[in-house]
């Protein structure tokens, strides 16, 4: 085996593990992220995947031998007699069919047998949506709570507005800075999957909530001395540094709790975005563009109606209606 299939492998243990930062990431990571431009998340789990792979066929790192087609199938079986969800079947099978991609690429192997590997079919289920008065009530809740001594009700009012505001994923709210925000112009720029920025809109609401943050808010939680991340990043912890992404879905589902409508997760606010959008009359490239998804057919599961629509839409539209 190649020094360079070796540290790849040895690279991809050590990203399941957590610890990829203390090994040069080469080969097959460097295959994600380069050319596959695969964001940071997908690439580990794409690495855990191949790890657990090599843990049921009985090896430490898999090799072009070891990446055949009986293989595979009995290790996605295993995984599907194990409860996986097919949504996690479909990753891992991605996870598989790029690694042998990569091994064929660097000559570990001249021929693939994973091309009759048949693609996973996901069920079309549709996300979970808030109705728009589902939304404004949520969204008043969290404003009528605040209190400028409590900074965490400004910060909880920032974030909601931010999330139904842009239609940002939870980690693209966590990783914002205060640079990031114009609130003269109402722009946001927002860091998604694959390093792809986009700059979208802001609400005049989401850019008060978060003036009321940054003006009477934000400084009761800054501790540079204690973190760097304090002097930058726009949502801080309790503890001064960045308020992270599983901090962040708690407080979502305690708000939608509080407001008495359904608990919901920050991607539920997100769908539900972008189908008041489309609702309203928004084109589906534009809701594309503010969402940043890649594909329009990403986009295009938005596009369910409310039966009250549908009515509406038939009547004004059919001849005979």
């Amino acid at each position: 085996m190649s020094h360079g299939i070796h540290m790849a492998l040895v690279t991809v243990a050590a990203v399941s593990r957590g610890d990829a930062t203390d090994v040069v990431a080469e080969a097959f990571l460097e295959y994600l992220t380069q050319q596959r431009g695969l964001a940071a998340a997908t690439v580990r789990a794409y690495a855990s995947d191949i790890r657990d792979f090599a843990t049921f066929i009985g090896v430490e790192s898999p090799t072009g031998n070891d990446v055949n087609l009986l293989a595979v199938r009995q290790w996605l079986a295993h995984q599907a007699e194990n409860n996986c969800a097919r949504s996690t079947l479909a990753r891992r099978r991605a996870s598989i069919r790029a690694y042998d991609a990569w091994l064929r690429s660097v000559g570990e192997q001249d021929s693939s047998e994973l091309t009759r590997l048949a693609a996973a079919k996901i069920p079309h289920r549709l996300p979970t949506v808030l109705s728009a008065d589902a939304a404004g009530q949520l969204m008043e809740h969290a404003r009528g709570q605040i209190d400028r001594t409590v900074p965490e009700t400004l910060r909880l009012w920032a974030l909601l507005e931010l999330l139904y505001g842009t239609g940002a994923r939870v980690a693209e709210v966590s990783s914002l800075d205060i640079a990031d925000v114009d609130l003269l112009d109402r722009l946001v720029r927002l860091h998604g999957k694959g390093s792809k920025d986009r700059v979208v809109p802001l609400g005049a609401v989401a850019a008060e909530a978060i003036s009321e943050w940054l003006d009477h808010g934000r400084d009761q939680f800054a501790a540079p001395k204690k973190n760097a991340e304090s002097t930058k990043a726009l949502l801080l912890g309790r503890r001064g540094g960045r308020w992270g992404t599983r901090q962040i879905r708690q407080a979502v589902r305690d708000a939608s709790r509080a407001a008495a409508v359904n608990e919901i997760s920050p991607h539920a606010l997100r769908h539900s975005t972008a189908t008041h959008l489309i609702e309203g009359g928004a084109d589906l490239r534009s809701v594309q563009e503010i969402l940043g998804h890649s594909s329009l057919s990403t986009t295009q599961r938005y596009t369910h109606v409310t039966p009250e629509r549908l009515r509406s839409t038939y009547r004004q539209a059919h001849p005979r209606a």
